[in-house]
């Protein structure tokens, strides 16, 4: 029987899972990774009401993500376009994060206490991105992404670190993307997982820490790796082989942002290995929030609501998917970006900004 991996993140009590996936070999190693758990049938990982529901359980927030596992199928498998972070996006192999970042968009879509669900058809997943690879063949000109693989951004909606602590999934996919010479995976994570410093990806996996100055990451980055925790962690992930970039997000304008990152930029320079430095990049996300988190928030973590609700300094936007957000006003946002690129460049002159908005 396969011992279970520990992390303060994860005491599993019950998983709730799609007979089908408890069919699996993924399934079956999750379920013994776990031994103590009791397994719950569900008809569908979308469907939970005591685990997702919605936000009348956000006193028990924390709780459901710390002991519950949600084991699922992937049914839809389509990898769709980007050109951001990444060419393109890969079908997800979990959703949900044992995280709870204040400012999270994910758990909207699902229920906003949203634990981790792995999905284990893997097989199939992993199958359908070899496919695509094949496909799009060699990448011929260069893009912000980057300039000459494709890249896959593989953890649009879950944290890869926290989701390999459950399964396998995650090295699976870097053992596929290490033996594809036309493509990279890349995923942000807010959790230091050093089992991955085992795996030896050969420059095809890209792992992006997302930071913030601590004073603000403590208040709203709530169950992950502290800032200077990531920060230490960046030459050791070069030195294993990883890519590693930085996402400077979400930018929230405090009364003194300026002077923190700063601080934070001037560590990154400070800290940071010539090797690391020669490969770093970065994105740079101003925050973006909403009114109906806003109001969830206000029920378990109004703290972190002060810095994230500034009427006085926002407006709303219509987002690509439909839904109404709260953004800085534009005129702020637009001095702000400026303001931040220059602090990178006088702070941290290494790194380039691949794109800030």
């Amino acid at each position: 029987m396969t011992t279970p991996r520990t992390s303060p993140l994860l005491d599993i009590r019950r998983i709730y899972a799609e007979p089908a996936a408890l069919e699996l070999p993924r399934g079956q190693d999750i379920v013994a990774r776990w031994p103590g758990a009791e397994i719950v049938p569900v008809a569908s990982h979308w469907q939970i009401p005591e685990v997702h529901g919605d936000e009348t359980n956000v006193k028990r927030w924390v709780r459901i993500k710390t002991e519950a596992l949600v084991l699922g199928i992937k049914k839809s498998l389509v990898t769709r376009p980007n050109g951001r972070s990444a060419d393109f996006i890969a079908p997800s192999t979990a959703n949900g994060c044992a995280m709870a970042c204040a400012y999270c968009y994910v758990p909207r879509r699902k229920g906003y206490s949203n634990p981790i669900t792995v999905f284990a058809n893997i097989d199939q997943i992993a199958a359908h991105l070899a496919r695509h690879i094949r496909k799009q063949g060699p990448k011929t000109e260069p893009n912000q992404c980057d300039p000459e693989a494709w890249v896959y951004d593989i953890g649009e909606n879950s944290d890869c670190s926290a989701d390999a602590l459950l399964s396998d999934n995650v090295r699976e996919l870097s053992e596929l993307f290490r033996m594809s010479p036309t493509a990279k995976l890349s995923f942000a994570t807010k959790f230091v997982n050093r089992e991955l410093l085992d795996w030896d990806p050969l420059g095809r996996s890209r792992i992006r820490f997302s930071l913030m100055p601590q004073n603000t990451a403590k208040v709203t980055d709530i169950r992950t790796s502290p800032i200077a925790e990531r920060i230490a962690a960046i030459n050791d992930f070069v030195d294993a082989g990883w890519e590693v970039h930085v996402n400077f997000s979400p930018v929230i304008l405090t009364s003194n942002w300026r002077a923190e990152w700063t601080e934070l930029l001037t560590e990154l320079d400070d800290t940071l290995s010539p090797a690391a430095k020669e490969q770093i990049a970065s994105e740079v996300i101003l925050l973006t929030h909403n009114e109906q988190l806003h109001d969830v928030n206000l029920g378990w973590h109004p703290k972190a609501e002060e810095l994230l609700w500034r009427p006085e300094l926002q407006e709303s936007k219509l987002s690509q998917n439909g839904a109404t957000n709260i953004r800085y006003r534009r005129d702020l946002k637009a001095q702000s970006v400026a303001a931040f690129r220059s602090l990178v460049a006088e702070h941290f002159p290494a790194c380039p900004i691949r794109y800030a908005f």
